[in-house]
């Protein structure tokens, strides 16, 4: 005996599988919602220790607050650093700079002239 296909897919039948489809994620995403507030204690004590040991190690290091030479290493001599070559003029950058924000000063005027004649204020 032939056994009848099982029933054909009706618009009913579609939702209620959409449905178990959505109920499972939602099922899904709230385990995992649950293991992270399960676990959002340890994982904040463990930040918190791991803060407070290199506060620690920083603190045990043995420098001076006052000791500025650490943070004035110039990075352009020495120690490996990035920059190459010769370093520029200081009066070339100023002309630059000077050019620049001419240059922008005349933007500015042009754009308020423009606006000006566009709203007739």
């Amino acid at each position: 005996m032939r056994r009848r296909p099982s029933k054909a897919a009706t618009p009913l039948n579609e939702k209620q599988d959409e449905l178990a489809r959505r109920e499972n994620e939602l099922r899904d995403k709230m385990q995992q919602l649950e293991r992270m507030i399960a676990e959002a204690p340890r994982v904040a004590e463990e930040t918190h220790r791991r803060e407070r040991e290199e506060i620690m190690t920083r603190a045990s290091e043995g420098r001076n607050r006052l000791d500025v030479s650490i943070a004035l290493q110039d990075k352009r001599f020495g120690d490996g650093g990035a920059y190459s070559g010769r370093r520029v003029s200081l009066r070339k950058e100023r002309r630059e700079g000077r050019l620049v924000f001419l240059v922008l000063v005349v933007a500015l005027v042009a754009a308020v002239i423009w606006l000006m004649s566009r709203f007739q204020f």
